[in-house]
């Protein structure tokens, strides 16, 4: 019988920790598999000291033992993934590309802008790094695959037909036709770069599953910027929750094992829509300056508020969470008084459920004791005793334990229960 996966996915607005969880389990992993999103995801991993950005690579890459997939539900930007490879060396044999990986190019990128331009002030908040656009072809059977890059000319000749076509649109918008030569030269030296790497991933999974192989399993952002389940229309195009590993790699639902869901001690969000627990006063930007709660993808800051356990126990149940890994605890160090978001208020009623649209919930509070210190902890019982009480607080609250947690971005600052 097929060993299962393990599985690790974002529980807030992104931006969770997920890349230390990753880059804490790839050491005993065999394979580290993306199954969504694209170069506007960012994780920062810190090992001994030294940072690392990635985007589109996956985390087990700082693994040398660990081969590294990108599946098919991911849309990847082949010029920002050839600047992200520049960092590691030898990756030959240990990272793969799916042929089914849809592709993003500089014009998505170029339509992004332009439609956030249009909205104004009704914008949505995007990185701008044409994520939406190179979803919204791919649902339209207008996209391009990573397996086109084998063939240049004929994927240029595709691109060129499709502005053609649409050519009233692009105008309107102030996007270019890109330039014919330009186009597949620029296809020519993407093919160069990556044609060692693009493989069908799905037998590749497949075959480490049957083998016994030990794989994880990583998405980017986090449940409620998903396409169904988020925060709609402030959500990002791809599907964020757990479900996604399957049609994002090629697996059923029987090849998920372990799901681990990664949470922030307190809450962030990047670009505009609801975020009932938001803080914007002082202690708001404390949390941001504590936990340099600064976009890695695009350096914005982050909005910063308190846990939302009312969000977390809804992510907890739609993604079948069976541990969570609170990352960033120290970030609360020093704050003499903590809140917990553990109930709304919305439309003249209390409710404890995240409802169809979360525009105008208010918070209802739970007020904790605060900590002197838990930075650099590595067992549960040097944590204060406040510290400890506010875990398992939060434990009882949204329904699982708190099996793995963060006391630093160091790897080894990790406690494990």
């Amino acid at each position: 019988m097929s060993k299962q996966a393990d599985l690790i996915v974002g529980l807030q607005w992104g931006d969770e920790g997920k890349g230390k969880i990753v880059d804490h389990m790839a050491q005993t992993h065999d394979y580290v598999c993306r199954f969504a999103g694209g170069h506007n995801a960012g994780h920062t991993i810190v090992v001994e000291g030294k940072k690392y950005a990635l985007h589109l690579i996956p985390s087990g890459v700082l693994n040398p033992e660990a081969k590294n997939i990108v599946g098919n539900g991911v849309v990847l930007s082949p010029r920002d993934f050839i600047e992200e490879m520049s960092q590691f060396e030898d990756l030959e044999g240990r990272l793969f590309i799916s042929d089914k990986a849809h592709l993003l190019l500089p014009y998505h990128a170029a339509i992004d802008q332009a439609r956030e331009r249009m909205k104004g002030d009704k914008a949505i908040g995007t990185t701008g790094k044409g994520i939406g656009p190179a979803y919204g072809d791919k649902v339209a059977r207008v996209g391009h695959r990573v397996g086109e890059l084998h063939h240049p000319r004929r994927l240029a000749d595709k691109i060129l037909a499709h502005f053609e076509m649409n050519r009233p649109v692009f105008e309107a918008m102030g996007v270019e036709t890109p330039d014919a030569q330009e186009l597949y030269h620029e296809l020519v030296e993407y093919r160069e770069a990556l044609e060692p790497f693009i493989t069908d991933t799905t037998l590749l999974v497949w075959k480490a599953l049957d083998e016994g192989k030990r794989v994880l399993l990583e998405g980017a952002q986090g449940t409620m910027l998903d396409i169904d389940h988020g925060t709609y229309p402030y959500v990002t195009s791809s599907t964020t929750v757990s479900a996604g590993a399957c049609s994002g790699l090629g697996l059923n639902p029987k090849d998920i094992g372990k799901v681990t869901g990664i949470a922030k001690a307190y809450c962030t969000r990047v670009g505009n829509g609801p975020f009932p627990s938001e803080d914007f006063g002082e202690e708001g930007e404390r949390l941001r300056q504590n936990g340099h709660e600064f976009g890695t993808t695009t350096g914005r800051p982050r909005r910063c508020g308190w846990f939302d356990a009312v969000a977390m126990r809804h992510a907890v149940r739609i993604n079948g969470v069976d541990q969570v890994a609170l990352m960033k605890l120290d970030v609360l160090d020093g704050f003499e008084k903590i809140k917990v978001c553990v109930a709304y208020e919305f439309e003249g009623e209390r409710i404890d459920y995240v409802p169809y649209d979360l525009e105008g919930a208010k918070p209802v509070y739970r007020i904790f004791d605060g900590w002197e210190k838990t930075e650099g902890a590595r067992s549960f019982e040097e944590l204060p005793e406040t510290a400890r009480a506010y875990i398992e607080a939060l434990e009882e609250m949204i329904g699982c334990r708190m099996g793995i947690i963060s006391t630093s971005p160091d790897r080894e600052d990790t406690i494990v229960r």
